[in-house]
C-alpha cells in the first residue's frame, strides 16, 4: 500500500520546518561516533573506578576493553507499581550480557514520581518538570563515557519522555527501550469511575471509595487503563525502541523475562562494535515521530504526548507542531477502544491483537512509514509479530491473526471506531488549546455557555461542594499553566463535572493545564496557550462570559462584545503559594523558564 499522502505530505513539512535544527544534530552525533569509543581513552585511574565493584570475569573484560559494556538507566523505586518489577532486571540484563562475552553496569538511577499519588496534592506540582529533570539525570548517568550501548527501564507518564530526551543528548549511542509490563486485570474500570462519581455526590463513603481503590490498583505493573504509561508503552513500539509485541506482556511470566533477555542481547548487537551499528540518534528521525503521532490518534491515547512527543523530538533536532497533530488525526482513523475511549483495559487489547495487529492494520492502510529504522533492525514490518515461548523456552514469533479477537476492543482500518483520531487543535480569542473527543458522545462535542472561572481546582471543587454550580457551564480553570504552577493534571476536576453532566446539563472544561489520558466524557479545552500567568486571554475571562468549545470547527472562542474586550486587564492572583512547600521553591528556575506547552514545555533550548 502506498504510503497516504496527508502522511506523506506532514512528514515533508516536519523534515523541511527541521532541516537545519536536524542537520546540527546529525552532525554532533556523527562527530561523537567517530571520536571513537571514549572507555579506551579513559585515564588509568579513570578506567579503575569505572570497574572497582565488578567481579573478577567482569573487571577482566572492562580491563581488556575489546567487549561491549551495557549502560543500565533504571526508573526502579518500589513504590510505583508500575516500576517495581524492575527491581529484578538489573540482574537478568547481566547475566544476559555475560551469557554473550559482554558486560552491563547499572549506569544510574532516575527519580520516578507517581501522578496517580500526587493527584490533587501539591506534589503533582513537580510532575511535568521531572520529566526534564529526569532526562538530565539520563545524561549524568552516561556522562561516565564508558559504554557502548544503553538500555533503558520506565514506564509511566514523564519517565519515558525524560529517557527519551537524555537517550538523545547521546544520541551516538545505541539505545532499547525495555517495558515491565501492565498488572493484571482488577476491577473493571468503569465501575472504579462509577464509584468515584458516587463519592463526588456523597452517595459513597471513603472506605467503599478506598475499596474500588484498591481493586483496581492490585498489583505489580502498569496500570491498566490507557492514560500516558501505556500510550509511553505504544509509542517506544510503533517508533521502534521495544522489542515487538513486548509493551504489553505482564511483569512476572516467563514470556517478559525472556523479551527482556533478548532486548540486552540486542543492546549488544547494536553497538559500533558489531556490523550492525544503529544510534538512537538515527532511529528517532521525522518519520519515527510521524508513526507515534498516528499510533497516538489510532489508539485514542493520551493527550500529555502532545506535549512530550514534541519535546522528545526537539532533542534530536526534529521540529513538531500541533498542526502536525491535528492533520494526522483527520486521516488517520480510531481502531482501538480502551478505558477512558470503552470499557477495555490494556489486557484486553492485547488479548485482542494488540500492538502487532495494530500496526499490521496502519500499515497495509498506508499510513504508517514501513522504511524506518527500529532496533530490531528490519524495518517497521518486523513489528508485525506477536512473541511467545517455544517448548524449550525460547523466544518464538508468530503472525498476529487475521481478525481482532474483539471487535469492540480493537479494529481493522476498514472498520474502525471513527474516521478520525478524535484530537483537534482550538483555536480562536482564547489562544490554541487541544481537545479529544473519542470519549466524548457527538452532541457534547460543541458546547456553548456561559463561563463560571476558577483559579484552582480546589475552588471549583468547593463551588461543586456546596451546591453552587448547577445549569450548562465553561468551567474555566486558570493559572495551571507550566509558569504558574507546573502545569499539574486536573483529573480531580473530573467526577464532579461528570455528574453535572449526568444530571442533563451541558458542560465543558477550558483550562490551561493538563488532563491526560483519562480526560474521559466531559469535553475538555486543555493546555490553553499563552497560559494565564503569561497574560493569556484565558485570563481575561469573568463569569457569566458566553464560551464556545467547537470540536468540530476547531474553535475555542469568548462571545464577548469586542471592544469591552479590548478594555479589560488580565486576572493576577497571588501565585506565591505555589512556590514553596514539599519541593517547590528548588523548581523556581524550571517555572521561570520554562517554554510554552505548545513548544513542549520544556526548560531546554533547540538543539
Amino acid at each position: 500500500m502506498p504510503l497516504h499522502a496527508r502522511i506523506a505530505e506532514v512528514t515533508d513539512r516536519i523534515a523541511r520546518r527541521s532541516h537545519e535544527t536536524r542537520s546540527r544534530y546529525l552532525a554532533r552525533i556523527d562527530a561523537a561516533a567517530a571520536a571513537g569509543r571514549r572507555r579506551g581513552a579513559l585515564g588509568c585511574a579513570n578506567q579503575a573506578h569505572a570497574f572497582a565493584a565488578c567481579g573478577p570475569a567482569d573487571k577482566l573484560r572492562l580491563q581488556e576493553g575489546m567487549t561491549p559494556n551495557l549502560a543500565i538507566v533504571t526508573a526502579y523505586n518500589d513504590m510505583l507499581s508500575a516500576h517495581q518489577p524492575y527491581e529484578r532486571f538489573p540482574a537478568l540484563i547481566r547475566e544476559t550480557a555475560r551469557a554473550a562475552g559482554a558486560t552491563a553496569q547499572v549506569a544510574g538511577g532516575v527519580p520516578a514520581m507517581c501522578d496517580g499519588v500526587t493527584q490533587g496534592e501539591a506534589g503533582m506540582e513537580l510532575s511535568l518538570f521531572s520529566r526534564d529533570v529526569i532526562a538530565l539525570a539520563t545524561a549524568v548517568a552516561l556522562s561516565h563515557q564508558t559504554f557502548d550501548a544503553a538500555v533503558y527501564l520506565g514506564v509511566c507518564d514523564k519517565i519515558v519522555p525524560g529517557l527519551v530526551i537524555g537517550a538523545l543528548s547521546f544520541g551516538h549511542l545505541p539505545a532499547v527501550f525495555i517495558p515491565a509490563g501492565p498488572m493484571t486485570s482488577g476491577l473493571p474500570n468503569d465501575e472504579k469511575s462509577r464509584v468515584r462519581q458516587l463519592f463526588a455526590e456523597g452517595k459513597a463513603t471513603r472506605a467503599e471509595l478506598l475499596a474500588a481503590e484498591m481493586k483496581s490498583y492490585h498489583g505489580p505493573g502498569t496500570c491498566t487503563f490507557y492514560g500516558t504509561a501505556n500510550t509511553n508503552q505504544m509509542l517506544m513500539e510503533i517508533m521502534g525502541l521495544h522489542l515487538p509485541g513486548s509493551s504489553f506482556v505482564n511483569p512476572g511470566t516467563g514470556l517478559r523475562d525472556a523479551l527482556t533477555a533478548e532486548a540486552t542481547r540486542r543492546a549488544l548487537a547494536l553497538t559500533a562494535l558489531g556490523n550492525s551499528y544503529t544510534p538512537v540518534g538515527r532511529v528517532l528521525d521525522e518519520r519515527a515521530f510521524v508513526n507515534g503521532i498516528v499510533g497516538l490518534h489510532a489508539t485514542g491515547g493520551s493527550t500529555n504526548l502532545t506535549i512530550h512527543l514534541i519535546a522528545m523530538a526537539a532533542a534530536g533536532g526534529v521540529s513538531l507542531a500541533w498542526d502536525d497533530f491535528s492533520d494526522l488525526a483527520e486521516v488517520t482513523p480510531l481502531l482501538a477502544r480502551i478505558y477512558p475511549n470503552g470499557r477495555a483495559d490494556v489486557n484486553h487489547f492485547h488479548a485482542a491483537g494488540g500492538m502487532p495487529f495494530l500496526i499490521r492494520e496502519l500499515l497495509d492502510a498506508g499510513l504508517l512509514h514501513e522504511d524506518v529504522t527500529t532496533v530490531w533492525g528490519q524495518g517497521l514490518r518486523a513489528y508485525v509479530a506477536e512473541p511467545g515461548l517455544a517448548a524449550d523456552g525460547s523466544l518464538a514469533w508468530r503472525a498476529p491473526a487475521a481478525e481482532s479477537g474483539d471487535a469492540a476492543i480493537l479494529r481493522g482500518a476498514a472498520a474502525p471506531f471513527q474516521p478520525t483520531g478524535g484530537l483537534r487543535v482550538l483555536e480562536g480569542d482564547l489562544g490554541h488549546a487541544v481537545i479529544k473527543t473519542s470519549a466524548v458522545a457527538p452532541e457534547r462535542h460543541v458546547i456553548e455557555a456561559p463561563a463560571r472561572v476558577f483559579d484552582s481546582q480546589e475552588a471549583l471543587q468547593a463551588a461543586f461542594k456546596a451546591g453552587a454550580l448547577d445549569g450548562d457551564m465553561v468551567a474555566v480553570v486558570r493559572f495551571q499553566g507550566p509558569r504558574a504552577n507546573g502545569m499539574p493534571e486536573l483529573h480531580k476536576l473530573m467526577p464532579p463535572l461528570g455528574v453535572l453532566q449526568d444530571r442533563g446539563r451541558r458542560v465543558a472544561l477550558v483550562t490551561d493545564g493538563r488532563l491526560s489520558g483519562a480526560s474521559g466524557k466531559v469535553p475538555a479545552a486543555i493546555h490553553v496557550t499563552p497560559e494565564a500567568a503569561e497574560g493569556g486571554p484565558i485570563a481575561l475571562l469573568r463569569d457569566g462570559d458566553v464560551v464556545r468549545v467547537d470540536a468540530p470547527a476547531g474553535r475555542l472562542d469568548v462571545l464577548v462584545d469586542p471592544a469591552e474586550w479590548a478594555e479589560r486587564t488580565p486576572a493576577a492572583p497571588d501565585l506565591a503559594a505555589n512556590g514553596v512547600g514539599v519541593g517547590r521553591e528548588l523548581f523556581a528556575a524550571f517555572r521561570g523558564n520554562v517554554g510554552r506547552a505548545d513548544t513542549g514545555a520544556t526548560i531546554f533550548a533547540a538543539v
